[in-house]
């Protein structure tokens, strides 16, 4: 498969000042060569030359290009590659591109030139997840997470606890093959334990600090709930600055879910603004609140709007009493009309300022956690959790004083795991639906 010469277009289809037609394979170079009178095979690693492209069949020139050459194995994909400048014409890059693939190469899949810098050993598999996450990054947040994860942040964040965890799996070995050696040290469980328990609180931290950071990276599913005319929505159309969600006197306006997504300095919210749960007998209504209850269920953090303008009743007592095990913010509305004590808003007037300053606040832990390298998606922590799954069973198995070289077992379960991370042990399956959520050039 890595014998052939893949092209694509890498950068967007849409007409603009500049295109770029990329070609990666042993033939890349010569293949390019025959569209254009320079000799690219004359020319020297990492440079760029002024040409044309010309059809070699009716020798017709299609445009005015700059050539870029970079020679294997100092170049992304680790192969020859050749990147074609065009202008940013729809019909003259997609020319460009069929005069590549007339001439030998072959059409390349979503995200394989990285796929190939990994299988290549250019980077790792966390490298290549950040390559994508570099391109769908939309905020501070999570350009800044993409820029460690390319760094190579997550390798160094976890070769420590490899090596540690591969340094104890010898050692267990060393004592089962090699029993009569004097000069080894006889280990037990008694002195694998405090090793294994160490290596494991090492790991929750990772985790807890990776979970922040998805958290960050994500955005914080975020409800806002009340009951019926409180000012939901207009607590959301003033946290989006427009007016998203139709905003009444009249009770029950809100009969579905109306979301909408903001971002609060590093802050990112995935907001939902809920039906006012109360009892109805209309049919409508109640689908919008069973839809209100589940998202209250699902929530990361929920923002109760109480009508600050009026006594509590029996109502805003069960949200109260519903909501009491979640993250909340109680925020007293209307404080135009009334000023309460405690977290007190004006959402009609857009005076939500200490709301945005609490939200900031609740978070600010989380914020600096991902300051410093974390796990980049669910696919690592995911298999950075099946590790310390397979070492409690270790440490479980120690305590119940079951043979080393069961031990070992979980032990080498928990070191597959850590590898898996970087695709070291990946299934091929596994790495095709991942390369497949690049984009085509990528």
């Amino acid at each position: 498969m890595l014998s052939d010469t893949i092209a694509a277009i890498s950068t967007a289809l849409s007409q603009g000042a500049i295109s770029i037609v990329r070609v990666s394979g042993n033939e890349a170079i010569e293949i390019v060569n025959r569209l254009t009178p320079l000799n690219l095979t004359a020319c020297k690693s990492h440079t760029i030359h002024y040409s044309t492209i010309i059809d070699p069949i009716t020798h017709e020139i299609i445009d005015e290009v700059l050539i870029s050459v970079f020679k294997a194995p100092k170049t992304y994909t680790m192969e020859d590659l050749v990147e074609i400048n065009t202008h940013g014409g729809i019909f003259v890059t997609r020319k460009v591109l069929s005069l590549c693939l007339a001439n030998g190469a072959r059409l390349a899949n979503p995200g394989e030139f990285t796929q190939r810098a990994f299988l290549n050993g250019r980077i790792d598999l966390t490298q290549a997840e950040a390559v994508n996450d570099m391109i769908t990054a939309n905020t501070k947040t999570t350009h800044k997470m993409a820029v460690s994860g390319i760094r190579g942040s997550v390798k160094k964040l976890l070769d420590p606890l490899i090596e540690e965890l591969l340094n104890i799996i010898a050692n267990i070995e060393v004592n089962i093959d090699y029993p009569e050696y004097d000069d080894i040290e006889i280990l037990t469980n008694e002195k694998l334990l405090p090793m294994a328990e160490k290596w494991m609180n090492k790991i929750n931290e990772i985790l807890k600090k990776s979970e922040s950071g998805q958290l960050m990276k994500e955005g914080i599913k975020t409800a806002i709930i009340g009951k019926p005319n409180v000012g939901k929505s207009s607590l959301l159309n003033a946290l989006l600055e427009e007016e998203k969600a139709i905003v009444s006197d009249i009770a029950g306006t809100t009969r579905d879910l109306v979301e909408g997504h903001i971002q609060l300095g590093s802050i990112h919210l995935n907001l939902i603004d809920t039906a006012g749960i109360h009892h109805t007998e209309d049919t409508v209504e109640k689908i919008g609140i069973d839809r209100s209850i589940k998202a209250i269920e699902e929530a990361q953090l929920v923002l109760l709007v109480l009508d600050g303008s009026n006594e509590l009743d029996e109502k805003d007592q069960v949200l109260l009493d519903m909501t009491k095990d979640k993250n909340r913010i109680i925020v007293y509305n209307k404080n135009d009309l009334v000023k309460q004590e405690g977290l007190s808003i004006s959402a009609a007037n857009g005076q939500i300022d200490d709301l945005i300053h609490e939200i900031e606040k609740r978070y600010e832990n989380d914020l600096i956690s991902i300051q410093e390298p974390t796990l980049n998606n669910e696919r690592q922590i995911a298999c950075l959790y099946s590790a310390k799954m397979s070492m409690e069973n270790a440490i479980n198995a120690m305590h119940q004083g079951i043979e080393l070289d069961l031990v070992d077992i979980d032990l080498q379960e928990a070191y597959t795991s850590l590898k898996e991370i970087f695709g070291e042990v990946s299934r091929d399956d596994l790495l095709d639906t991942l390369f497949s959520n690049f984009c085509l050039g990528k």
